[in-house]
């Protein structure tokens, strides 16, 4: 199995159109909720960082 620069060039590419949608959408609410992120403790914040990242290999896994 070859690593594809192309494929790996589009997911990140799709990753950062993603990341782009809220805050061109909403502004003010991206700001609030980054507000609300200093509220969360390193815990909550590794637990969804993990879950984030546990979907992602599930999804991929899925997909090839």
């Amino acid at each position: 199995m070859s690593l594809n620069f192309t494929d790996l060039l589009a997911a990140l590419a799709l990753f950062f159109v993603f990341e782009g949608i809220a805050p061109f959408l909403h502004p003010r609410g991206v700001k609030r909720a980054f507000a609300r992120l200093m509220d969360v403790t390193d815990r909550e914040l590794r637990i969804a960082g993990l879950g984030s990242m546990l979907v992602g290999v599930i999804l991929l896994f899925l997909v090839r």
